[in-house]
């Protein structure tokens, strides 16, 4: 009933500036206090275009400790796409409290919300304030949600754009707690990383830099002047040497590396690995003894063949990290890791990832939203798509 009671009335709420990313602040109540809502759900895995809808709901005014929240900016995550295909290990919960006829899940892990109104029992937050998930699996891709004040932690807002609060909790932390935990690196040390353009790529070369760290950042081969700008591109973010998955796949690599570490007096004892197969091994190769290879993703899903020689000469260890399994273990320490690196931010000293920011109005239809989804799994990509709440 509640839902046909709505009136497209809209409220002005009193939003600090976001730097250069400034929200508009409409969103459409009911005469009874119901705020309208839309959510991005599926009811089933399998492809994003087959399962992807867009559903309608309502929400009622919060009491005791619930909040009423205003998505600002949630991210597309390669874990959010293989929850919804059904290939991820965990998967958000299928609920019916969005009036839905069957179960459904809402995707999406990342994302800046505004309170709007919370619950005369909440005492963490306040209207106005913006807030990140507390762990994975809340479901970030919709305008509206009500949550438990303990499921949303408050983020200090002043000098951040409501994107780089969106964004801090996987890529970031991630290559924070790989540089940090497996390896006992200082100022001068050399670690080596594929997939160096991505979001947690970037952020490695940027922490290295700021720690006083040399890399070596390996990225997908590129034609002519594209590749030439991602190298500069790469080095000016801090990049000590950027190569291609085809450099280091050569034979003299290895000699390369030699060189760049004085004569191998330099140690490289720190891999990082999101891509797998046989240019994991390749970048293995040039690790120094009892070096760790970290893997934290798997692009080209080819299985990763360890040569013995690397296990009994080289007694190279292999890790693998991922980091929803870490802060579910460490929660204080990821919101004291994600406050450490929003304030780098806030410094100007930790540089924005590259993003294709996709528009969510309320009119904006179904197809615009799972098309920008579904461009997630295209090759080569100008930047992290992430939705942009304006006029909801």
């Amino acid at each position: 009933m509640a839902s046909r009671l709505l009136l497209r009335q809209f409220k002005s709420i009193d939003r600090a500036s976001t730097a250069n990313h400034s929200q508009p602040s409409r969103r459409a109540i009911s005469t009874y206090g119901y705020t309208q809502a839309k959510s991005l759900i599926y009811s089933k895995h399998g492809a994003i275009p087959d399962v992807l809808s867009l559903h309608t709901h309502s929400i009622s005014p919060p009491h005791s400790t619930l909040l009423t929240l205003r998505t600002l900016a949630a991210p597309h995550n390669p874990a959010d796409i293989n929850q919804i295909q059904g290939t991820y290990p965990t998967t958000p919960d299928f609920i019916t409290s969005l009036g839905t006829p069957n179960p459904v899940a809402v995707p999406g892990n990342e994302g800046c919300f505004e309170v709007l109104s919370a619950g005369s029992a909440a005492k963490s937050v306040k209207r106005g304030d913006w807030v990140i998930p507390r762990a994975t699996g809340l479901g970030t891709w919709r305008t509206h949600l009500q949550i438990d004040e303990s499921k949303v932690v408050r983020v200090e807002k002043e000098g951040l754009k409501s994107t780089q609060v969106a964004t801090v909790s996987v890529n970031p932390v991630t290559a924070w707690r790989m540089l940090k935990d497996f390896v006992q690196l200082k100022a001068g040390d050399w670690f080596i990383q594929n997939g160096a353009n991505s979001g947690v790529g970037r952020a490695a070369i940027q922490l290295g830099k700021i720690w006083g760290l040399r890399n070596i950042a390996i990225v997908r081969a590129r034609p002519g002047e594209e590749g030439e700008r991602l190298k500069g591109e790469l080095e000016a973010l801090g990049a000590t040497r950027v190569v291609t998955d085809a450099q280091v796949a050569e034979k003299d690599f290895k000699d390369q590396v030699k060189e760049w570490t004085s004569g191998g007096g330099e140690k490289v004892p720190l891999g990082l690995n999101c891509v797998g197969g046989d240019a994991a091994m390749a970048m293995a190769k040039v690790l120094s003894a009892s070096g760790h290879l970290v893997t934290y993703g798997a692009m080209s899903k080819s299985p990763m063949r360890v040569g013995a020689s690397m296990l009994i000469f080289k007694d190279l260890r292999f890790n693998g990290f991922w980091v929803s399994k870490w802060a579910d273990a460490n929660p204080e320490e990821k919101l004291k890791t994600v406050e450490e690196v929003l304030q780098l931010i806030r410094q100007g000293d930790l540089k924005d990832v590259p993003m294709v920011e996709v528009p969510w109005n309320w009119d904006t239809k179904k197809e615009a939203l799972v098309e920008a989804v579904q461009n997630t799994l295209e090759g080569y990509r100008k930047g992290k798509g992430i939705f942009i709440f304006e006029d909801t």
